[in-house]
């Protein structure tokens, strides 16, 4: 072979290589758990895992179905009950929810009570989505409990319960100012609800 074909043959295969490296995407590492809630929380999961193109789809799957990881079955039913990466499958979608939600995960219990509230996927229940949000405010999470005095305010759910979901957001702790504004007028349409003596009581730090 000439010198000028070897020099040929190495440019090629030179470019070809760096072509390669162009076309083939990085590696996209699996979201931790602080990560997957993060996205979670700001409403961004399904875009992120069309960012990284679909990549992670197997490593979802495995950590919803096999390790059971109620975040990541709370990621893979939302995938399947919207076709993100996946074939369409609401029937699965809703039992992983379904699933992640009677291990505790206040984010699941949430999304359950929006499904049933607007009758998206199931028939629409507003008792039941009351029963989910009040299981995610036992939790802590508050903005369950926001929301939770959200549907009391429009005239959802028990009386009986307005007192301990009263106490529970005016004793919560905020760092968005603007939350705790919110909050604050929420609590001030639920106040009209209550006896003034109940007001009392549910105002007092435990």
């Amino acid at each position: 072979m000439g010198v000028f074909m070897l020099g040929y043959v190495l440019a090629l295969i030179v470019f070809l290589f760096s072509l390669s490296s162009v076309a083939t995407p990085m590696a996209v590492e699996i979201y931790s758990q602080e990560r997957l809630l993060t996205l979670i929380r700001k409403q961004a999961y399904l875009q992120q895992v069309k960012r990284d193109n679909c990549q992670l789809v197997q490593d979802i799957e495995a950590r919803a179905d096999v390790l059971k990881q109620p975040l990541y079955q709370f990621l893979w039913g939302e995938m399947l009950n919207v076709g993100q990466c996946v074939k369409a499958d609401p029937k699965r979608g809703i039992a992983l929810l379904r699933k992640a939600a009677n291990q505790g995960s206040s984010e699941a219990m949430m999304k359950m009570a929006d499904y049933y509230y607007r009758g998206q996927f199931v028939i629409q229940d507003k008792t039941r989505a009351v029963r989910y949000v009040l299981s995610a405010a036992t939790g802590g999470n508050v903005s369950a409990q926001m929301s939770l005095v959200r549907l009391y305010n429009e005239g959802l759910g028990s009386p009986v319960d307005y007192e301990l979901a009263f106490h529970w957001l005016y004793n919560a702790v905020f760092t968005d100012e603007a939350k705790k504004n919110e909050a604050s007028q929420l609590l001030k349409l639920l106040e009209k609800r209550m006896p003034p003596s109940v007001v009392a009581r549910a105002k007092k730090s435990t």
